[in-house]
């Protein structure tokens, strides 16, 4: 029986639904349990323009969870950030660059996840929120803080070195934020944003008094924008954590320090006007009214660009996942073609192949990367991956056609696939070339754990699985793709 990329780390127990409780990822709880999801009708695609606030308000709740925020922080602090800019006298153009700086500025979030994980010796999920509220002008909080999530679960003398390490780690902490600024700030430029926006995405952790990151910036220097989205995600950070009592202390204390003084005062202003908290309360609904002037739409090709960006910020939780998701989506669309799929059914599917792994930003690096077989409960933070991608996908319209398949894409034929142990009729073709695209590229690609197989045994196999567990059209589809491609390489 093929093992899919968990299975061939170790046994561990199946799961048939999402964990009710704390799982070794902190990101594993974040939604409720939700039942198989529904098979929608192949759509005609989406010929009229949509809303680009509509698709990355979904996807922003990736980026809460690979940062280890409550679900909504993104969409939270742009509320926020919107109100502090309008309060602050922005025009609309500066607003409409902040709107979508706000909603992609932990784009880059991912490419630091690792080498958080490795420092630390802990779950990169509980790091990084630790670490958000920690003042880094305080030397000694930095290092309690510091020493508190260093080598968590692990015994005093594996912490002493894990903390022994971080130490010696020359500009860790602004190495650590470029890497996220740089990559956030890219992918905002691939998509077409304006420089305003790439530019306050990169400096969004710049401080005041120059002891920010990347470059140290001082006062006027940093980009305005970005000093508005470092106090509204600091506000929603602690609204949501320890009410606005604490958060008005926060903003005073580092007025002049972390803080433009003029803005943290428009800010300090702000927790006086009772609609702030309510409009919190209500930021699914406001957030998509919040966009300034006329809302930025995207067709098809704009669709497929965001859906690419996503895939790259996904990859990049984990060095050994490297092009997973593009490869799977090449390979999705090139059984779907090899299967005389219509051009409608071949853009869901390589959108599918694109997303399929979106959930797994909410798994903890400490697994991802493990060299070794999993452990029980590793596993099932593993296993229970794909709830998460349903719960993002199904939020955008425009995505409705794929949330599905790319969902069940550890599903099998017999029942025997995770989370929902679906299979048969319940698994439509979409979804069982996802199946088979996602275990032949995780056979073929190298893992910390193993090296990946030839092309022809990668199809050795799968084939033992043949017309049980996976589709047996698919598998010959997926036999003549490879001879395809050989041929073309001779």
């Amino acid at each position: 029986m093929v093992q899919d990329d968990a299975g061939m780390r170790g046994q561990g127990v199946p799961v048939g639904t999402c964990p009710s409780g704390e799982s070794s990822s902190s990101g594993m709880s974040r939604f409720a349990t939700h039942p198989l999801p529904p098979i929608a009708p192949p759509g005609p695609g989406h010929a009229a323009p949509i809303a680009m606030s509509e698709v990355l308000a979904a996807l922003s709740r990736a980026l809460d969870i690979t940062e280890g925020q409550p679900e909504g922080h993104s969409i939270r602090a742009c509320v926020v950030g919107m109100r502090l800019g309008r309060a602050a006298g922005l025009t609309e153009e500066q607003l409409g660059d902040l709107y979508y700086a706000l909603l992609l500025k932990d784009a880059g979030c991912s490419s630091n996840a690792s080498r958080i994980a490795a420092l630390f010796g802990s779950d990169d999920q509980a790091v990084k929120p630790a670490m958000k509220v920690v003042d880094w002008d305080n030397r000694a909080r930095m290092a309690l803080a510091t020493w508190r999530h260093t080598g968590r679960t692990q015994s005093l003398v594996s912490r002493m070195r894990y903390f022994v390490g971080i130490a010696r780690q020359e500009n860790m902490t602004r190495d650590l934020i470029a890497a996220r600024c740089e990559r956030g700030a890219d992918i905002a430029r691939r998509l077409g944003f304006p420089p305003a926006t790439v530019e306050a995405i990169h400096s969004l952790d710049e401080h005041w008094n120059g002891g920010g990151y990347p470059a140290g910036l001082r006062g006027d220097a940093i980009p305005l924008l970005s000093r508005i989205i470092n106090i509204a995600q600091t506000m929603e950070v602690f609204l949501a954590r320890d009410g606005a009592a604490a958060t008005r202390s926060i903003l005073e204390e580092r007025r002049g320090r972390w803080f433009d003084p003029v803005l943290a005062s428009v800010a300090l202003d702000l927790l006086d006007d009772t609609d702030l908290l309510r409009s919190l309360r209500e930021a699914d609904e406001r957030v998509l009214g919040a966009e300034p002037g006329r809302a930025r739409r995207i067709d098809e090709r704009g669709l497929d660009d965001v859906a690419a960006a996503f895939a790259e910020i996904i990859d990049a939780k984990s060095p050994f996942t490297w092009k997973h998701s593009t490869n799977v989506a090449m390979y999705a669309h090139g059984l779907g073609a090899q299967l005389g799929q219509d051009a409608a059914m071949l853009t869901r599917l390589r959108r599918a192949g694109l997303l399929h792994d979106l959930g797994k930003v909410g798994i903890s690096n400490r697994i991802l990367d493990k060299t070794g077989p999993l452990a029980p409960h590793e596993r099932q933070a593993v296993e229970v991956h794909p709830v998460y991608t349903w719960e993002i996908l199904r939020r955008v319209a425009a995505f409705a056609d794929f949330a599905r398949p790319a969902s069940l894409h550890h599903e099998k034929l017999d029942g025997s696939g995770y989370p929902w142990r679906v299979g048969g009729d319940d698994l439509d073709l979409p979804a069982r070339i996802l199946v088979v695209a996602d275990i032949y590229e995780a056979l073929t690609a190298s893992r910390p754990y193993r090296a990946g197989v030839a092309p022809e045994e990668a199809l050795r196999i799968l084939e033992r699985d043949r017309g049980t567990r996976l589709d047996a059209a698919v598998l010959d589809a997926l036999a003549a793709m490879v001879v395809n491609v050989e041929e073309r390489t001779l």
